[in-house]
């Protein structure tokens, strides 16, 4: 069997996906107007129901075997909406198999946002995405709804009551801040989404996320998704994103780093083909134990997956 490409059958758990019909249901940044500064730019593309169908579509020629599903900043009015409507999605058809949802940590409903969310059997943690600044330069510790700010930090101390770990989705020059929650709630896992973002691959940028990584992984209970890594403006290639693949392996370890989709979002930089295959591709080289925890191991125990 060729170890390098699509042939390679070994089993995924697919750690971040997306399921939306913007259609039928509030999703501002899908159902309303466009956001003026999007992530890959244009995105047209997938402002547009996106359903199992279609991720199988997507996915073809890969073992996917189970998905996490995670939050898609569906109307914030109603964040049990969105679990209520994925519960069903799964009960049709086998996917998602278990569930990130939303509650924003520093509302005055958190509490019961929380509780509500928790009494879903497919919960298993909470993204809100904390305040932060589009560049390395205007980055501030303390702003309102940051990780420092004590109003998200006392949503954020709810977490463990409930069981929930938390999906942290910053930019790098962030994660100090992220070192500091660590620190101060050791016993809620965090999930680092997208690499760390990453936003270059040479020079002071790539040297400040590795840095801000390496610091973060100092916390036993984070672990990270290699997903999101492309760059603004370039087709997903190994060329370009090989290092970041090799550089989460060496700083986490395979037992805390694992594989993810971002579809249908990274579909706007790549196929999910181009995608699995390149992840294929960067880690033929290593032992099938390790493989399989980056593929399929490690979400499933993180995601705490039956079976």
């Amino acid at each position: 069997m060729d170890r390098t490409g699509a042939d390679d059958d070994i089993p995924i758990v697919d750690a971040h996906q997306h399921f939306w019909d913007p259609v039928s249901n509030s999703i501002p940044w899908l159902s309303g107007p466009p956001l003026p500064a999007f992530r890959w730019g244009d995105y047209t593309a997938i402002r547009r129901p996106y359903l199992p169908a279609d991720y199988r579509r997507d996915s073809a020629g890969h073992r996917v075997v189970a998905t996490v599903h995670v939050e898609t900043e569906w109307n914030p009015a109603d964040p049990l909406g969105e679990t209520r409507w994925l519960e069903a999605l799964a009960d049709r058809h086998g996917v998602p198999t278990v569930l990130v949802g939303q509650a924003w940590l520093d509302r005055a409903d958190v509490a019961e946002v929380l509780a509500g969310q928790a009494r879903s059997p497919l919960m298993r943690g909470i993204r809100h995405k904390p305040t932060s600044a589009a560049d390395p330069r205007d980055a501030r510790r303390g702003a309102p709804g940051s990780m420092d700010d004590e109003v998200w930090r006392a949503g954020y101390a709810l977490l463990a009551r409930h069981g929930l770990h938390f999906e942290l989705q910053t930019p790098w020059w962030h994660l100090d801040a992220a070192c500091d929650l660590a620190r101060d709630f050791p016993t809620t896992p965090i999930i680092v989404n997208h690499a760390g973002m990453p936003t270059g691959r040479d020079g002071a940028a790539r040297a400040g996320w590795r840095a801000a990584m390496e610091r973060l992984s100092r916390h036993p209970q984070v672990a990270v998704k290699i997903s999101g890594i492309g760059l603004r403006g370039q087709p997903w290639s190994l060329e370009v994103n090989g290092g970041v693949i090799a550089d989460v392996i060496g700083i986490f370890g395979a037992e805390r780093s694992m594989f993810a989709s971002n579809f249908p979002v990274d579909s706007l930089i790549g196929p999910f083909d181009t995608i699995y295959t390149g992840f294929k591709r960067a880690t033929a080289h290593l032992p099938t134990e390790t493989r399989r925890a980056l593929f399929h191991d490690t979400a499933r125990r993180l995601y705490r997956m039956p079976g």
